[in-house]
């Protein structure tokens, strides 16, 4: 039994009385054509009407090659939109940590489904992935988004990971593929040199409130300012350190957890990349930590605030941080607690480290992540190598 056919409507006394109504009314009669075929489940679905029948078999052989081939997808399921979609695959994100699941639901919320939401699935096309992507990155007063490099990705990604996970049921390809996407500029990279940490370390020890008291981690950010900018640790890894997992005499720091915000709750949860590291600390810093270790006990918070509760970004970065950027000269780079890796990356290159040691120290997951990302600082060795290639052909010419 044949899989697709085509079949003539003449054969239907309501087709030919349609026909002639159309011709009496002068408009087109309907097509004379119609493709229909058993799809996997054995229903009977239609490919479509045609006027010429040459059209209509050459619509009978591409379904026919679907069917054999395994590559048949049902008009219908093209249809859905990509909202009912979206939130499908978040719930089948069972294998992502609770702080990422809900970054996803940020991204989505805000960038993703506000433009593609109520779309169907055959309705995305590249082209106006593309031009989403340029206007995430337009400013606001001229209708975009404003957002950066790196979030315009991140909104991206989210949205290429939807439309994967719906190929190749219900579409052939994913139209996300292939669009070119913004790389972070060197603006987003804030490199400070040593004096500009100490300058920053020593403001935010000072900063007092407008009654003249000390701010709520005071007594804790010089160190902690200290730790980001030498050992690279993000600040969620710092903020979540227990003073068990820092050996000041090994002068060794173990990155096992990190704290996230879900709902408004601090949890712990594995490192980026799920991966723990061992950090080196400078000598120097040693002194500067000594006082949150000593006498206390190993489940300890090495840093809290004032009342002993943890540390939270949005506090420390608005209240305390950003108070301390502008008391050192600073502001005005766009300097971030999160960016102060890129200055512990800066310092480790400029003193020689390779970019393995870099790559272990700041838990990338690869080297070629850190060489994208901080290439440009390791020195131009060519001439080096020149010369040595050099010096080992003069020995064997000379032998």
């Amino acid at each position: 039994m044949a899989r697709a056919w085509v079949y003539d409507r003449t054969k239907e006394k309501a087709y030919n009385e349609a026909v002639e109504r159309a011709k009496k009314a002068k408009r087109t009669p309907p097509a004379r054509w119609i493709v229909r075929y058993y799809d996997p489940s054995g229903k009977v679905k239609s490919g479509g009407s045609f006027r010429k029948k040459p059209d209509a078999e050459k619509k009978q052989t591409e379904i026919e090659n679907s069917l054999h081939e395994g590559t048949y997808r049902n008009p219908q399921e093209a249809k859905v939109t990509f909202g009912s979609m979206a939130e499908k695959w978040l719930i089948t994100r069972t294998d992502i940590k609770r702080s990422t699941w809900w970054q996803y639901r940020a991204v989505l919320d805000n960038h993703v489904l506000p433009r593609w939401g109520d779309l169907p699935l055959s309705a995305i096309h590249n082209e106006d992935v593309a031009v989403w992507v340029s206007e995430l990155q337009r400013p606001r007063e001229e209708g975009g988004s404003n957002l950066g490099a790196s979030q315009t990705r991140h909104a991206h990604v989210v949205l290429s990971m939807v439309l994967g996970w719906c190929v190749p049921r219900r579409i052939p390809f994913n139209p996300a593929r292939g669009v070119p996407l913004p790389k972070p500029s060197e603006a987003e990279h804030v490199y400070l040199d040593h004096a500009q940490v100490e300058k920053l370390a020593i403001a935010a020890v000072s900063l007092r409130t407008k009654y003249n008291q000390e701010l709520a981690s005071a007594r804790v950010s010089r160190a902690l300012i200290l730790l980001l900018a030498y050992t690279g640790m993000r600040w969620s890894e710092a903020a979540a350190l227990r003073v068990g997992r820092i050996d000041l005499d090994k002068r060794r720091v173990r990155v096992v957890v990190t704290f996230a915000e879900v709902d408004g709750r601090l949890v712990e949860q594995p490192p980026k990349n799920g991966k723990f590291r061992t950090v080196p600390v400078p000598k120097s810093l040693v002194p500067e930590l000594r006082p949150f270790v000593d006498g206390r006990a190993p489940d300890d918070l090495l840093f809290t605030t004032r009342r002993g509760t943890p540390l939270r970004i949005r506090n420390w970065r608005n209240r305390e941080f950003a108070l301390a950027v502008e008391a050192a000269g600073l502001d005005g780079l766009g300097l971030t607690p999160h960016k102060l890796r890129h200055t512990a990356a800066s310092l480790a290159i400029a003193a020689g480290a390779d970019v393995k040691v870099v790559q272990a120290m700041l838990g990338h997951k690869t080297a070629t992540m850190t060489l994208d990302r901080y290439g440009h600082l390791f020195p131009d060795r060519l001439d080096e190598v020149a010369d040595a290639m050099d010096e080992a052909r003069q020995k064997v010419l000379a032998a």
